[in-house]
């Protein structure tokens, strides 16, 4: 079998004892509107092939599926903690953290973003995902919390937003502009003009990154790449709703302890 092609980012690549993966669509076995590396239970693609799918993304960290940890995702501001294999219990939350090696935290998106996040001097790692509910209400500094819980310290923690859906595929109505304002206003510089007058483009990575520096985490980046746009690397819901297709695969965003 041929390695998976992954995304990295150079600050997540310069920590010790650290690995992490930012997963495209790509290497896996899936078929037609999922193909191919579909890791979503929660999609209708044959469970046999998603699977398959999870496995070897865990398999890319050495590790066996079990140890590849994601929550039953409902946009909330829920992380929790592991420490040792799920098995077959369904975690409601989105966020993960591990001070526990050999434990794969991962988070699963097709346009929402995924956060990775690690403390290597006290090995605490963790993924979020970040949705705009998710986002506004506080999924980044809840998963912030729950590393320090853990002996993070916010000011030594690297955050990588991954793959999500870009400023220039993002258009949102007055009414999601004025549920930004009423909760947070200083969201106000991440909306551009739309189309049209009733129209803005929201610019979720740039959010997402203000959450982090807010939680006073250290280091931050996106990694640049707009999953509504790049349709060879990446499964999108929005564009799935375009094009009226029903469902779409989820990507998988993961970090572990060496």
């Amino acid at each position: 079998m041929n390695p998976l092609p992954v995304l990295t980012h150079p600050s997540l690549d310069a920590l010790p004892g650290v690995r992490h993966a930012f997963f495209s669509r790509q290497g896996g076995v899936s078929a037609g509107i999922y193909a191919s590396l579909n890791v979503g239970r929660g999609s209708r693609d044959d469970p046999g092939a998603v699977a398959e799918n999870r496995a070897r993304a865990a398999g890319h960290f050495g590790a066996e599926v079990g140890h590849l940890l994601t929550c039953y995702q409902i946009h909330s501001t829920i992380a929790v903690s592991a420490d040792a294999p799920w098995g077959a219990a369904k975690h409601e939350a989105d966020g993960v953290v591990t001070t526990t090696p050999g434990l794969v935290c991962g988070a699963l998106a097709a346009d929402c973003a995924p956060v990775l996040f690690a403390d290597a001097e006290a090995r605490v790692v963790a993924a979020c995902h970040a949705g705009w509910r998710g986002a506004l209400g506080g999924i980044v500094q809840a998963t912030v919390e729950k590393m320090v819980e853990a002996g993070a310290e916010p000011s030594r923690i690297t955050a990588v937003v991954g793959p999500c859906i870009g400023p220039a595929s993002y258009e949102v109505g007055l009414d999601f502009l004025d549920a930004f304002m009423a909760k947070a206003p200083e969201a106000e510089a991440c909306f551009r003009p739309g189309a049209t007058n009733d129209k803005r483009m929201f610019d979720l990575p740039a959010f997402v990154l203000d959450r982090l520096a807010r939680a006073k985490v250290g280091q931050t980046s996106w990694i640049g790449h707009d999953t509504c746009a790049e349709e060879a690397l990446f499964f999108s819901n929005r564009r799935a709703v375009k094009r009226s297709e029903g469902d779409y695969g989820r990507l998988l965003s993961a970090i572990m302890l060496g």
